[in-house]
């Protein structure tokens, strides 16, 4: 089946850039220039992954990416303008895969693509299920439960959980999780781990300013305690 792509960005120009390289690389593509027109096309032919600019005439980016999010857990990798750090942050707590920084190359964009793709539909490890003192992690549902009551996670937010969970106790830096969770280097991260674990720490713990199941190792990194 053709992997979809939904390109909802207002300049033609980089629509027209994206649209033709995503379709060398054997991408089926969709395009959209408004927040408004972006909704119709999820609603009446859902893709596969969506790239969503921030800067959106009606509907901005962060609010559709909420839209979505409220909807599903399909993909969305967010474009934003250099400099635009405090975005990409909303647009990761609102539960965006990845964000790439305009001006980018349509060979890098492809490459997220892939690799957010691929990440989103990870095959279940041998472990189906993991269980911590009152924490279940079902690998085949993608469900999180705490003290019985189910936890919504977006697709990142669960596989960073099951990868440090599926490691007790070890300590991972970041660059060990960008490569292994995300599938590139640390140097293209600028606050997308930090997000994650922050919007995990406030979903499982008790008191997510003195975490006890997500732990920060100062210097190094993170760590799962049971």
């Amino acid at each position: 089946m053709t992997t979809t792509v939904l390109v909802v960005d207002d300049e033609p120009i980089v629509r027209e850039v994206v649209v033709s390289y995503l379709q060398r690389e054997g991408f089926r593509t969709l395009e959209a220039a408004d927040g408004n027109r972006a909704k119709e096309i999820l609603e009446t032919d859902p893709p596969s992954i969506v790239l969503l600019d921030v800067m959106l005439p009606g509907t901005d980016g962060l609010e559709l990416c909420r839209w979505i999010r409220s909807r599903s857990k399909l993909p969305v990798i967010m474009l934003t303008a250099r400099g635009e750090e405090s975005d990409r942050i909303v647009g990761l707590e609102l539960g965006a895969d990845d964000y790439v920084t305009k001006p980018f190359s349509p060979r890098e964009l492809a490459a997220r693509v892939r690799t957010v793709l691929r990440r989103s539909e990870p095959s279940v490890p041998a472990d189906k299920s993991l269980e911590y003192d009152g924490l279940t992690l079902d690998a085949w549902t993608r469900e999180v439960l705490r003290d019985g009551e189910a936890v919504r996670l977006t697709a990142k937010e669960f596989d960073l959980l099951w990868f440090l969970a599926s490691h007790p106790r070890r300590v991972f830096s970041r660059e060990d999780l960008m490569r292994r969770v995300w599938g590139y280097s640390a140097a293209l991260d600028t606050g997308t781990l930090t997000v994650h674990v922050r919007r995990l720490r406030e979903k499982l713990e008790q008191d997510p300013s003195r975490p006890e199941r997500l732990e920060t190792v100062w210097g190094i990194g993170y760590r799962f305690s049971p």
